[in-house]
């Protein structure tokens, strides 16, 4: 479970991490380089490992094993989620040096929300335990359903934004990095914060997902919270290094529907079937490594092909 004193040392590093790199490092807006980012990226898996040791260190082979499947769970989800994040701003045409902010902002609120959603998961398996099966029920649908679903995603026209378009005072142009403005005494929000509530939202949505998937591996809401927190952070400096080629892991949703298939299944039949933590995380992380090296091996239908593809008459 954690004690408070862990709790406590833990969300107040998070904390100063983040008013770090708001205030210091990233105190005005700038387009982030790939340099930068992956400079950021090794530091937050670093941080991510040593995180983990520290729990080998401290608890033992079981909770280090537990960390690093969540872990490797929820950062893969992650970088799937990463993809609706660039349809979002392209979307809303936020430009390069704003998009930093936006994420910083987003990630802070979703810390918020995946640490009140992790806390009412564990007091509902706690003390219901049917809820376990119907969470391995709904990642079972889950993956089935980003196994077949390929449409295509337009969030300018969804009905957050109408909905926000109705209810808000909102400027038709952005204002630099503010997300609210006055004009003649009135307050105004900007289209930047419409993309950012577009962000938390949607955020919020895709934890659904992975945190029953966190569940699945481990019960100890600090294993869980620890994980979904670190592989989050490390998600504003992943989404600068992988833009360019995010939409190339042409396989990505296949193997992550296969991962919450898995463990859905796994939660299901928890009560006949022990799964080993070490055998959960050799499964997810094969079936994530075929994933990638089918993306980048298979190669992608030319736009000849296409072209001389017969048309029906």
């Amino acid at each position: 479970m954690g004690t408070p004193l862990e709790w406590i040392v833990f969300n107040a590093v998070i904390l100063a991490a983040i008013v770090l790199d708001l205030r210091v490092f990233h105190r005005h807006a700038h387009k982030v380089s790939l340099r930068e980012a992956a400079i950021a990226s090794v530091c937050w898996v670093s941080v991510s490992v040593l995180f983990g040791l520290g729990v080998f260190w401290l608890r033992g082979k079981q909770p280090a094993l537990e960390f690093f499947t969540g872990y490797l769970i929820e950062k893969a989800l992650s970088v799937d989620n990463l993809f609706l994040f660039l349809v979002i701003f392209r979307a809303f045409a936020v430009e390069d040096r704003f998009q930093h902010r936006l994420l910083e902002w987003g990630v802070v609120g979703a810390l918020v929300m995946r640490g009140i959603l992790i806390g009412v998961g564990a007091e509902l398996i706690e003390h219901f335990s049917w809820v376990l099966y119907a969470l391995g029920a709904f990642l079972v649908y889950a993956g089935m359903r980003l196994f077949f679903k390929k449409d295509e995603v337009h969030p300018e026209k969804g009905r957050i934004v109408r909905f926000l378009g109705r209810h808000l005072r909102v400027t038709r142009e952005y204002h630099g990095a503010d997300f609210f403005v006055r004009d003649a005494g009135r307050l105004f929000a900007t289209p930047l914060f419409v993309v950012l509530l577009v962000v938390e939202i949607t955020d919020v949505t895709l934890a659904i997902d992975s945190i029953p998937a966190v569940f699945g591996i481990t019960r100890d809401p600090f294993i869980v919270y620890t994980s979904n927190v670190l592989a989050i952070l490390g998600l504003r400096s992943l989404y600068f290094l992988l833009a360019g080629i995010i939409d190339r892991l042409r396989f990505l949703d296949e193997g992550l529907a296969v991962v919450l298939v898995f463990i859905g299944g796994k939660m299901i039949a928890e009560r006949w079937v022990r799964v080993p933590v070490d055998t959960s995380l050799a499964v997810v992380g094969g079936v994530l490594l075929v994933a990638l090296l089918a993306s980048v091996l298979v190669p992608a239908r030319s736009k000849r092909e296409e072209v001389s593809k017969p048309t029906p008459e």
